[in-house]
């Protein structure tokens, strides 16, 4: 049995070495068919002795179940989106803002192009890829490692040594121009719809449920940045770069050190030049400060890192004319006004319709019906009304007024975000049914066990048209549906029944009203004590209310006097679902005014729960360590921000030392 194990080590050793010097190197030692017969030995061993098969196996990149959704996957450090730097006067004066917050004379950067594709996290944990996500909001993702494990060029397991216990590392995936051309080709030739362009391409392989469908899209990555890692000794970003290329990673072959604000400019003038020569898209160039621990002084905002930035190039632009102007509803019910355009051709891409996102900026820029427009592709992916060429203005123009009315069904919209936006007030739109039942089911909210999907296949089985009839389902009618058995339904039916006892702060968070989040659903619940009394609200008694102004409190009333809206909540009502506002467990103010910062994984803690405990106790729960933040609550796998934090002098508990600040 030991030789068998032996033969099996050495195998996956040698076909995980020859996939390194074919899809990084380009330099293949042996031919397709040696390495496929290797391959097939390597399965045929596996299927015969199973307890021998681990997660780095070459023949574990494809033959995973078909997902019915993706997990969410929490980022052990945010991964933050950058700032820009729209023309080279503006990377002049990021590069002189670096020199005067290092107080240097003259800083290093490195310069990377800005690849147009979909931004992943891989996380290896001692040399074995064990999961990869989406960015998503920068701070959870979506668990998508099967279909990464199905793109060659990303490793399973780390080659060389000084492999660390922890490492996440950032990448772009996406599709060459050439094998995009080939994609369409393909799908032109069985009648399946093109993809727009690369990006698009790559991001729909990467969110495919079955990863047999992934495998077979020409998905490529480049790696450019790190997240945690165990024992951090890289003194620079491009010292990093180049120990990706000895792991085995992938790097852009285009990154290249500058030592100053001419050969940023240099760099930077040579990349938009040749950006239609190179095999992939970009959008730009990428400059980091190369010293890491200048990076670490340098610190971050809320959103991006102070020391890197994106230089744009210029977006290719066209002239063309706006036949008429109609309005699109989303899932959550935002009422947009789309231009609908003389179709043109935009870096390889026709538009013929263009957002033109709300009614300020329609008359900002006085945008008129029949007008002729200069229209762009932003970061040469979403096109734009740059602006009208009034000079060609003719007599037959026609000023818009987005509608007062929803377009799909009828009711009131409602001014939201300051007015700027538009929503239809009714929650049962069917515009927006899907995103509204999601919501109201959603953790933070009625806290219903049951996946988007599932959600999404009650409401196209017209099982339910409002979120009152979760209330009605039977398990007889949920067994009929497609991946439903008996004891799924009876879950379902359980979760749905349990929430009847929910929190009357839950309850109106739930029901979705525009501007109203988890804070203000908190202030409303203390103030009317119940819902019956919340109904009958009036507009000064709402602004009275800290926190609560004319905006917000004219969207509560239009809400809750919309009829649609009233039937809903009154059949809730019906159900047993009319909580009361309970003062007994009125928030502690025990840590008023302090700033904590959690990371590493809490066993006994959701990363939710602890800001929520945290949040109720009158402090605030930020996700960066600075001179302002009190505490750090540490759990198992802390990195960087509890090196920060010890550098900082900041007070640092453990999940223990976190329980007792709420059990004193």
């Amino acid at each position: 049995m030991e030789n068998i194990k032996r033969k099996i080590l050495k195998l996956k050793d040698e076909l995980n070495r020859h996939n390194y010097r074919y899809y990084i190197l380009n330099d293949p030692i042996i031919s397709d068919f040696k390495y496929d017969e290797m391959l097939r030995e390597l399965e045929a061993l596996e299927n015969k002795y199973p307890k021998f098969k681990t997660l780095d196996s070459p023949t574990q990149r494809v033959g995973a179940p078909i997902l019915k959704f993706f997990k969410p996957l929490e980022h052990r450090t945010p991964m933050l989106s950058l700032s820009n730097a729209k023309d080279q006067n503006e990377i002049v004066d990021f590069y002189h803002r670096i020199l005067k917050l290092l107080k240097l004379n003259n800083v290093e950067f490195v310069g990377e192009t800005k690849l147009d594709g979909i931004g992943v996290e891989l996380i290896y944990e001692n040399g074995i890829f064990t999961a990869g996500a989406t960015r998503g909001d920068g701070y959870i993702g979506e668990n998508i490692t099967q279909n990464l494990r199905t793109i060659r060029q990303i490793p399973l397991k780390l080659l060389g040594d000084n492999i660390p216990e922890i490492l996440e590392v950032r990448g772009e995936v996406i599709i060459s121009n050439e094998n995009f051309q080939e994609l369409n080709r393909n799908r032109e030739n069985k009648n399946e719809p093109l993809f727009a362009n690369p990006r698009n391409a790559a991001a729909g392989s990467l969110r495919q449920l079955d990863p047999k469908i992934t495998e077979k899209r020409p998905l490529e990555i480049y790696i450019y940045a790190f997240g945690e890692i165990t024992d951090n000794n890289f003194e620079t970003h491009w010292d990093f770069l180049k120990q990706l290329k000895k792991w085995g990673f992938p790097t852009n072959p285009y990154n290249k050190i500058l030592s100053d604000e001419k050969e940023m400019i240099k760099y930077f003038n040579k990349m938009e030049n040749d950006r239609n020569t190179l095999p992939y898209d970009i959008d730009g160039i990428v400059l980091k400060v190369n010293s890491l621990d200048h990076q670490n002084k340098l610190g971050t905002r809320t959103r991006n890192p102070r020391w890197a930035i994106a230089g744009k190039f210029k977006p290719k632009q066209e002239i063309t004319q706006i036949i008429s102007i109609d309005e699109q509803v989303g899932r959550t019910g935002i009422i947009t006004p789309v231009a609908n355009l003389k179709p043109v051709k935009i870096s390889g891409a026709t538009i013929s319709r263009v957002t033109l996102h709300n009614q300020d900026e329609i008359d900002r820029k006085d945008i008129r019906i029949n007008d002729f427009v200069i229209v762009e592709r932003a970061g040469d992916v979403i096109p734009k009304v740059i602006k009208v060429i009034k000079k060609k203005r003719t007599n037959n123009t026609k000023t818009y007024k987005l509608p007062k009315k929803c377009p799909v069904c009828n009711s009131p919209a409602i001014k939201i975000e300051n007015g700027a936006l538009l929503k239809c007030s009714n929650i049962s739109c069917p515009a927006q049914l899907k995103k509204s039942i999601e919501h109201f089911v959603s953790k933070k909210a009625m806290d219903i066990a049951g996946a988007e999907a599932t959600m999404n296949l009650l409401v196209e089985a017209k099982l339910i048209s409002n979120v009152a009839e979760l209330y009605d389902l039977k398990e007889e009618d949920l067994v009929e549906l497609e991946r439903f058995g008996k004891k799924s339904a009876q879950n379902l039916i359980k979760s749905v029944d349990k929430s009847k006892n929910t929190s009357l702060q839950k309850l109106i968070y739930a029901l979705g009203i525009p501007n109203v989040g988890e804070y203000t659903s908190k202030l409303l619940a203390k103030k009317y004590g119940n819902f019956k009394s919340l109904l009958n609200a009036k507009q000064d008694e709402l602004v009275e209310i800290e926190d609560i102004g004319p905006i917000v409190a004219e969207s509560i009333l239009t809400f809750v006097k919309e009829e649609k809206n009233i039937k809903v909540i009154n059949s809730l009502f019906q159900h047993e679902i009319n909580p009361t506002y309970d003062n007994s467990k009125n928030e502690l103010q025990k840590l008023k005014n302090k700033t904590f910062v959690l990371t590493g994984t809490l066993e006994n803690y959701t990363r939710d729960k602890a800001k929520s405990l945290i949040e109720n106790a009158g402090g605030k729960a930020t996700n960066t360590v600075s001179k302002k933040t009190d505490y750090l609550i540490a759990g198992s796998n802390s990195g960087t921000k509890l090196k920060k934090a010890k550098k900082l002098n900041i007070k640092i508990l453990n999940e223990s030392e976190f329980k007792n600040l709420f059990s004193e």
